[in-house]
């Protein structure tokens, strides 16, 4: 593995953009104040707003500094060949600065939104990356990878450097095959002594080759604690009642905490599901409280394994410039 596959030296305090309610035109300003203000990576994402790879574009050109990162891109929703054009594109347009994060995504955004068959998601991801690795190559790629038969494809585009491939991983499986086939992690929706139990697999997998590990965190600046468990509730219901997260957190012993929330959810009673979810878990997987008091609770998962920790503002009733702004790097 080269140097450039090898985690980012330094502190990282990264940003999930694009930013909520701001047309991506307008976004500008904002881009440029997060280098400003001592922001070192941006992470896009893509569910059913703006695709991941278009604000990355932006910021590449508006903010020169910044290192850019998909969490995430879903294994399924592009062809092979198609993926590949837009991994090599991005790479092509911020040369060292870009990094790639892929993962299963979920059944809902897979099969119930873009009506693909949510079959096999490990198996979908790692030849995803594996047909990457071959296709950034260089060479040309036949052969069974996925749902997908690749013949014959060539990449016409040659980064001058290879993008690191991150993978979205929740469980051992596929927290193995970030370590392993992966230049790293990307983890989301977990508290910060969840690292802990998580990224040590990531590194073992690595087989001493140390590796990054990225964390979409959800944070409100607010000492608000009504406004938080109103909210957080909806946002936590929005993601632990999606059947990969509910596995996710029964392996990690929360089984019993969310049964209750799980099944008052599938008999449609919305109302009593989200009072079921216990306040003690919107404290562990959301971040709140004062700025000061949020950038501490973000460096604790750095303190337990994270590399990268990308903050997520989440839209509770505050202003999210602001926001952007208190939760900078001191």
């Amino acid at each position: 593995m080269s140097d450039a596959h090898l985690p980012p030296a330094g502190p990282r305090w990264g940003m999930t953009i694009p930013f909520d309610g701001v047309p991506l035109h307008a976004q500008r300003d904002w881009i440029v104040e997060l280098e400003d203000l001592g922001y070192t990576d941006v992470w896009s994402a893509e569910a059913m707003g703006a695709d991941a790879f278009t604000p990355l574009a932006l910021a590449s050109a508006w903010a020169p500094s910044l290192r850019l990162g998909t969490a995430i891109v879903p294994a399924f929703t592009r062809g092979p060949a198609c993926l590949a054009q837009s991994v090599a594109t991005m790479a092509d347009a911020a040369p060292g600065r870009f990094a790639f994060g892929i993962g299963t995504s979920s059944n809902v955004i897979v099969e119930n939104w873009n009506g693909i068959p949510f079959d096999e998601p490990y198996r979908q991801v790692r030849d995803m990356v594996r047909f990457l690795r071959l296709a950034m190559s260089g060479e040309k790629v036949s052969g069974s990878f996925g749902a997908s038969e690749v013949k014959g494809f060539r990449l016409g585009i040659r980064p001058e450097q290879q993008p690191p491939i991150l993978v979205a991983a929740l469980r051992e499986g596929m927290l193995r095959l970030a370590g392993r086939e992966g230049d790293g992690a990307i983890i989301n929706w977990l508290s910060a002594e969840d690292v802990r139990t998580v990224a040590p697999i990531v590194q073992a997998a690595g087989g001493g080759t140390p590796k990054e590990v990225v964390a979409r965190i959800f944070v409100a600046p607010t000492t608000d604690r009504d406004m938080v468990i109103g909210a957080g509730r909806y946002a936590i219901a929005a993601y632990l009642t999606v059947p990969v997260y509910a596995a996710f957190h029964e392996w990690l012993g929360r089984g019993e905490q969310l049964a209750e929330m799980s099944r008052l959810w599938r008999e449609g009673d919305r109302p009593a599901a989200l009072a079921a979810i216990p306040e003690s878990l919107i404290d562990e997987l959301i971040v709140w409280g004062s700025p000061e008091e949020c950038r501490e609770k973000v460096q604790r998962y750095v303190d337990n394994g994270v590399t990268t920790p990308a903050i997520a503002v989440l839209p509770f009733g505050i202003d999210a410039r602001q926001a952007v702004r208190d939760l900078a790097p001191r």
